[in-house]
């Protein structure tokens, strides 16, 4: 039983659906919710592709900062490996995913986007690698992520000033791979799955992963 996250299938398209109002902070139980749910959608014969989706306002305004100060050294470093697990798991999907992305995806939101296969957003989200504005630092599985995706001199500008992105700077940047109006975000991320409800599961997955670092 999950509080935050939860998988739904309807016409051959799973969802994972992040519900932490107001801004889907991500803390550790949602992380351990997030693997779960992801592990479940990845072996659901019902479920062609998954989409990655924080609801219709925002994706996900990263960690749960009041959370991550009241850890001590061991229990971040635990803490860590739980969210890396999270993104892992949805990475790890065999099967094609699209985060479709409204509102904001700030500091490990973004990471978390970068682990779906494609990027369907909103033409007014604010896109931004913000730990540094928290005094924090990205981890570094969250920047080896995100440089693959934009590349090394772009990632590192971006998480050293912690500046927000708009749209059509993250489009040109590879953050997010299409642009659509805010009110189509989830319709066309479903529409991008359904175009491999009849392409063979063995094949997908074989196709995926060809394509892991």
């Amino acid at each position: 039983m999950t509080e935050f996250v939860s998988a739904h299938v309807a016409d051959g398209i799973g969802t994972l659906l992040l519900s932490r109002p107001p801004t889907n902070t991500m803390t550790r139980q949602m992380y351990r919710e997030i693997a779960s749910v992801a592990d479940d959608l990845g072996r659901r014969s019902d479920a062609a592709a998954v989409i990655v989706f924080g609801g219709h306002e925002i994706f996900s305004a990263g960690d749960d900062v009041p959370e991550w100060r009241t850890m001590d050294a061991d229990e971040a470093a635990a803490a860590a490996r739980v969210r890396q697990r999270a993104v892992d798991a949805v990475a790890a999907i065999p099967k094609p995913t699209v985060a479709a992305v409204t509102g904001y995806a700030l500091g490990s939101g973004v990471t978390l986007a970068l682990a779906a296969d494609w990027r369907l957003g909103g033409d007014n989200v604010k896109w931004g690698a913000t730990q540094i504005l928290e005094g924090m630092a990205p981890s570094e599985a969250d920047a080896e992520r995100l440089a693959r995706a934009i590349g090394d001199s772009r990632a590192r500008e971006l998480a050293f000033s912690g500046r927000f992105a708009g749209a059509q700077e993250a489009l040109q940047l590879g953050l997010v791979d299409e642009l659509v109006a805010p009110d189509h975000v989830y319709d066309a991320a479903v529409a991008w799955g359904r175009r491999f409800v009849d392409v063979p599961a063995e094949a997908l997955a074989a196709a995926k992963a060809a394509f892991r670092p």
